[in-house]
């Protein structure tokens, strides 16, 4: 089982502090953690600290694994795709990176598997250039998901999609994790996917934590007043599902 741990993380860019005094006791394995703040406020930058990325203070442990730089995979919200290749082979490529460059059977039942999961079989062998926004997001899901990291983490990475594929991909995501006991950060600007989908939340702005521990006691109006600046409430819908309604801007 594997355990993430945050301890007085931070970011710098040269000698400008950009994050500081991330701390988290641990993040257990199978769960899905929201990452959530106003623009700018350092989710992104949390997110390539831990994937060591980028150098600062302070001290991330995971623990229960021996993958060491395989164990994390970060997948950024611009994908950066390189039009040449292929959905399949941009695929293949992440599934072989750090490792040999025989392809082993089970590594395209892999492939095939995770394609047909996020339903983009039909664009397997047309060009990352032909395609769209959305398409390009799903094709770095399954690049991310068939290196099957014990830690994923994930910059908005439904931005691009309609509000059907969003629910299936998180959906999707959060049963893996479960299944798997992969760990899930996602940054996510839509909180009512944070509701829905994330067990806990951390909430980041102008570059320190705000708060963290189950979403639930995370996202309340007082929380959106002062860091979102919005007038807002929790209220239950006939399935019993949480949805947050925003009534305006808070008063200054």
């Amino acid at each position: 089982m594997v355990a993430l741990a945050l301890k007085d993380v931070g970011a710098t860019y040269g000698r400008r502090t950009v994050l500081s005094k991330i701390g988290i006791d641990t993040i257990d394995s199978g769960s899905m953690t929201a990452v959530i703040g106003p623009n700018a406020a350092g989710k992104s930058t949390l997110f390539k600290r831990i994937a060591s990325l980028i150098s600062g203070p302070g001290v991330v442990t995971l623990s229960g694994t021996e993958r060491g730089d395989r164990a994390i995979c970060y997948m950024p919200q611009d994908t950066g795709a390189n039009a040449v290749l292929t959905v399949y082979e941009s695929v293949l490529l992440s599934a072989k990176q750090g490792g040999g460059w025989r392809v082993q059977d089970d590594e395209l039942e892999d492939i095939d598997r995770i394609l047909k999961a996020l339903r983009i079989e039909p664009l397997a062998f047309r060009g990352l250039g032909e395609l769209s926004g959305g398409q390009r997001q799903l094709v770095a899901l399954a690049q991310a998901l068939v290196r099957k990291p014990d830690v994923l983490l994930m910059d908005e990475p439904t931005s691009a999609l309609d509000l059907h594929r969003q629910i299936e991909v998180l959906g999707f995501v959060g049963d893996l994790a479960r299944k798997t006991g992969m760990i899930v950060l996602i940054a996510l600007h839509d909180l009512n996917h944070a509701l829905r989908y994330c067990q806990n939340t951390i909430v980041i702005s102008d570059g320190t934590m705000v708060t963290s521990g189950k979403t639930f006691d995370v996202i309340t109006p007082d929380m959106l007043r002062d860091v979102y600046k919005v007038r807002a409430r929790i209220e239950t819908c006939s399935q019993g599902e949480p949805f947050l309604l925003v009534d305006g801007v808070a008063d200054a």
